[in-house]
C-alpha cells in the first residue's frame, strides 16, 4: 500500500507542475470537468463492493473480459482498497447516459463556471464532500470524448476523515481504490473493427475501466504518481458502449 501523507502530496504537486498540460478548444462540444480526488483507504472498510457476483453483465466489453489468471471477470470492484486511493463511482443503471459505467465524480460545467469550480461542485453535489480550491494539486491533460465533450481532470487532495455521501440519482455507488492497485493493473490496447485507435482498458478489481475514465487514470498513474511528464492519451480509444 503507498502511505497517504505529506510525501505523495507533495510529489504529486510536483511531477503535475512540470508536465505541460494539453487543452483543447471545445469546437461545439460541450466543457465539463472530473474530480481526481485523493484520499485515504482501509483494506477492511473500504473493501465491500454493494453489487454481487452475477449483478453486473460483461457484454460489449470488446477483448478478453477475463483476468491475468484467465479467471471470468464478474465487474465487481473487490480487493483494491487500502492506503492511498482515489474515488471511483459507478452510475446507476437507470441513468439516460452512459449507464452503469465507471466514472470519475463530474460532469457538465455550467456558464462561466472553471474547471476547478465546476469540479468542486460536482464533487459535493455528487458525494456530499465539500472541498475547498486550494486543495487542488494540479490539472492532466483535457481529453475529446466521443460523446461530445472536452473533459478537464482536476486532482484534488483530501485529507482527515472523510464519509462519502452518494447522490443515488447520480451514483449508485463510491469506492475508494487503492493508488498501489492503479499501479499493479497492467494496461490492455484493444483493436476494435470501428476505430483505428485501440481502445485503452486499464485491469482494477474484478473489472476493467474503459476510457475516458481510463484514460484520465492512465496519465494520472504515469504523470502524478511515476513522475513522468509528458504522456499522452489522445491516442486512445473509448469502447463503442460509451460513445453515446
Amino acid at each position: 500500500m503507498i502511505p497517504f501523507g505529506e510525501t505523495l502530496r507533495s510529489d504529486g504537486r510536483a511531477n503535475l507542475a512540470v508536465h505541460s498540460r494539453r487543452e483543447l478548444p471545445l469546437d461545439g462540444r460541450r466543457h465539463a470537468a472530473v474530480a481526481v480526488v485523493l484520499l485515504d483507504s482501509d483494506p477492511d472498510r473500504d473493501d465491500h463492493d454493494p453489487f454481487s457476483r452475477g449483478d453486473i453483465g460483461m457484454a460489449g466489453v470488446p477483448g478478453d473480459a477475463r483476468d491475468e489468471a484467465g479467471r471470468p471477470l464478474d465487474g465487481r470492484m473487490i480487493g483494491v482498497a487500502g492506503g492511498a486511493a482515489f474515488v471511483l463511482c459507478r452510475r446507476p443503471s437507470r441513468m439516460r447516459r452512459h449507464a452503469g459505467q465507471w466514472a470519475l465524480p463530474g460532469g457538465r460545467l455550467d456558464a462561466d463556471e472553471t474547471p476547478l469550480e465546476g469540479a468542486l461542485r460536482e464533487l459535493e453535489e455528487e458525494l456530499g464532500l465539500r472541498l475547498e480550491s486550494d486543495t487542488v494539486l494540479g490539472l492532466l491533460d483535457d481529453y475529446a470524448t466521443r460523446s461530445g465533450f472536452v473533459v478537464t481532470p482536476v486532482v484534488l487532495w483530501c485529507a482527515g476523515e472523510v464519509t462519502l455521501k452518494p447522490d443515488p440519482a447520480e451514483v449508485s455507488a463510491a469506492y475508494r481504490i487503492g493508488l498501489q492497485a492503479l499501479l499493479d493493473g497492467e494496461p490492455r490496447f484493444v483493436a476494435i473493427p470501428e476505430s483505428d485507435r485501440p481502445v485503452l482498458q486499464l485491469p482494477l478489481g474484478n473489472d476493467l475501466i474503459h476510457a475516458p475514465t481510463a484514460a484520465i487514470l492512465y496519465q494520472f498513474r504515469e504523470v502524478a504518481l511515476r513522475g513522468r511528464p509528458g504522456v499522452r492519451v489522445d491516442h486512445v480509444e473509448e469502447p463503442v458502449f460509451a460513445w453515446r
